[in-house]
């Protein structure tokens, strides 16, 4: 399985609560995973219910079997001092360009600069070494931005290179691209089983074909059971209308008779939002890209609801 798992999706659609399963689903077995997040919301320390990420690799969590889940927030600004201090040994000059403001120029003005330290970051977790010559981390899971710029973010490296044709800067973006366009990288987009986020999924997928960018997944999210189909609203509703009113009175509910008419509407809407993920699925289908399922976590993501998430990923085969 790819070392580089990005997560990416519409938003609402629960990206940063797969992101954070899938790093316990890929620790469990003794395994080390770090989940990057890249948008400075924090969302990563809320699900973990953690203080703020600083600007470094933090253990979070245990998985089953022993493996380990670590985290880190990055920050545009302390990247480029570290890319500077790596490259130029710029260590007290860059903190001194950091006091005169250059630092924040270049994170916030300078195009593409941003998202290339960004991404830079977490490629380097990907290759880095331990002493013995293994990986620091089996997985690095980053927690992308949504969708609709998630193309243009991985791919900002090449805009950079055709920028900057020789030097560091460019010897930096071609390495970050190797890896991002390597099978080392699998690029998931999370979705509901809704018409728009569907569509931006499809859209996003022929983005990143284009971009040659690897395509992992399709992460269906919050997927509700099936109680009801519509041939099983239209006999309640038929014939059998004066049977639930008996059956809601066997079952002890007072005024079952006026419950009838409410509980049939809720049926209704239950059938017709059956049938509209019925046509959702089968959109997706066509995309001709594997996808997971995870359910509807009625009680939120909390700590339990990931594990119960990463518990769900692994019966679908996530680092087996």
């Amino acid at each position: 399985m790819s070392r580089l798992q990005v997560v990416s999706g519409k938003g609402g659609t629960g990206k940063t609560t797969v992101a954070a399963a899938l790093a316990l689903a890929l620790a469990t077995e003794g395994k080390r995973t770090l989940l990057v997040e890249v948008e400075g919301r924090q969302g990563i320390a809320q699900l973990f219910e953690t203080e703020a990420l600083p600007y470094e690799e933090r253990k979070i969590a245990v998985a089953p079997g022993g493996g380990e889940v670590f985290a880190l927030a990055i920050d545009a600004e302390r990247a480029l001092l570290d890319y500077l201090q790596m490259f130029y040994k710029l260590g007290t000059a860059g903190r001194a360009l950091k006091k005169l403001g250059a630092i924040d120029f270049a994170t916030t003005i300078a195009p593409g600069v941003r998202d290339v330290l960004l991404t830079g970051k977490a490629c380097e977790a990907v290759r880095r070494r331990e002493k013995h010559g293994g990986y620091t981390y089996d997985h690095v899971i980053m927690d992308a931005p949504p969708t609709g710029r998630i193309t243009r973010f991985l791919n900002v490296n090449d805009e950079v290179a055709g920028l900057a044709r020789i030097g560091p800067i460019h010897n930096q973006a071609q390495a970050v691209m190797r890896v991002l366009k390597s099978p080392e990288t699998a690029v998931h987009l999370v979705t509901l089983l809704e018409e728009m986020p569907v569509q931006e999924t499809a859209d996003g997928i022929a983005e990143l074909h284009a971009a040659e960018l690897p395509v992992g997944r399709v992460i269906v999210n919050m997927v509700r059971p099936h109680v009801l189909d519509e041939a099983a609203v239209r006999a309640a509703s038929g014939d059998h209308r004066d049977a639930v009113a008996r059956t809601l009175a066997a079952a002890g509910v007072r005024g079952g008779t006026k419950l009838v008419e409410p509980l049939l509407e809720q049926a209704a809407e239950h059938a017709q939002r059956v049938e509209l993920e019925r046509e959702q699925r089968a959109v997706l289908l066509g995309l001709d890209v594997p996808a997971y399922e995870l359910p509807f976590l009625g009680d939120g993501a909390d700590i339990a609801g990931l594990y119960r998430l990463a518990k769900d990923l692994r019966k679908q085969g996530v680092g087996a």
